[in-house]
């Protein structure tokens, strides 16, 4: 109920910007979170996302905050978490991100400690630096995204991040990533590095958030976590192919199953389990002459996987007959 109130506090003050009733909102807790970040939303599909680096631990924990069908935001500098969910639930609301920022700007003491990027489902962006940001702090905003940074060792950082979104290949989770990466080139945050994260979400909402969430990764501690968050999101792209050739399979579509299961051990060669999985699927379909090479492969490298096929016959989910589970195991029974 409090929040409830806040919020509609909130969206009153975005229409008539006078004094909220009790003082302005005041963070209990805030954080030193001087970070760099990027908020966007992908033209090609729709899909809005966030990520972020800092010299603080768990970045992503207080940072990345997006809303299938609605937006993203990026709270940080001397940051108040708040300004995540209550910028998102005013959008939903139906207000733009310039006024949402502007209503949670006004009934802030700190707004000048903080910084704050909002895109839309529209790809409609809303930035605050504020004039106590620790240099360098800055701002760059563009076509759908904005990039921010504070704390930083040059103040290239942030028009150096949007040039390397604007010029990057690949998919949408890749282009994050490179700005990113770009802000690290400019030296970045001039404390070093601890931690990041990359949020996104779909372009509309199904009202099941567990599957609008695309995807949610974070390095809470690590030397170098650009690189390492770089890598999880290949991981990433390999196991949505992983279920996507599940997924085929339970439509009995064998082809387009190992087309799927292809890329994922493409993307990981030497991921055990995605080759495993790929060979129980094809003995399932019928195909257990296909599958024997993958199982042998996976045997030979761990033979806990072997003692682990035949427990798959007892709860079925290796339907194959005695004599194929015989042929499967092979010399490692």
């Amino acid at each position: 109920m409090v929040w409830r109130k806040r919020l509609v506090a909130l969206v009153l003050l975005v229409i008539v910007p006078v004094p909220l009733a009790g003082g302005p909102r005041t963070p209990l807790d805030p954080r030193p979170v001087h970070t760099y970040s990027i908020v966007a939303r992908d033209p090609a599909t729709g899909n809005l996302g966030v990520a972020v680096q800092s010299h603080w631990f768990s970045v992503g924990s207080v940072v990345t905050w997006a809303r299938a069908g609605v937006g993203a935001v990026a709270t940080q500098s001397l940051v108040d978490p708040s300004y995540g969910p209550l910028g998102l639930d005013l959008l939903e609301a139906g207000r733009s991100p310039e006024d949402a920022l502007r209503g949670l700007l006004a009934a802030d003491d700190g707004r000048d400690v903080r910084q704050v990027a909002i895109v839309d489902a529209q790809g409609r962006v809303a930035v605050h630096t504020g004039s106590r940001c620790i240099p360098e702090a800055g701002d760059h905003a563009g076509d759908g995204y904005s990039c921010q940074a504070n704390l930083m060792e040059r103040n290239t950082v942030w028009d150096a991040m949007a040039a390397a979104f604007e010029k990057a290949e690949g998919d949408f989770p890749d282009r994050l990533i490179a700005a990113l990466e770009a802000a690290q080139g400019e030296k970045g945050d001039i404390r070093g590095k601890q931690s990041a994260a990359i949020l996104i979400v779909a372009a509309k909402a199904t009202g099941r958030p567990w599957e609008d969430r695309l995807m949610d990764l974070r390095v809470e501690d690590s030397p170098d976590p650009v690189a390492e968050l770089k890598r999880l999101v290949l991981v990433h792209k390999a196991y949505d192919h992983m279920n996507a050739g599940d997924a085929a399979m339970e439509h009995a579509d064998t082809e387009g199953a190992q087309r799927e299961y292809g890329a994922a051990e493409a993307l990981m060669p030497g991921n055990l389990e995605m080759v495993y999985w790929h060979a129980v699927a094809l003995a399932n379909a019928g195909d257990v002459d296909a599958s024997l090479p993958l199982f042998q492969r996976v045997f030979a490298k761990d033979r806990n996987w072997a003692v682990l096929t035949p427990r798959l016959v007892t709860v079925q989910l290796l339907t194959v007959s005695q004599g194929d589970l015989d042929r499967i195991l092979g010399k490692f029974k």
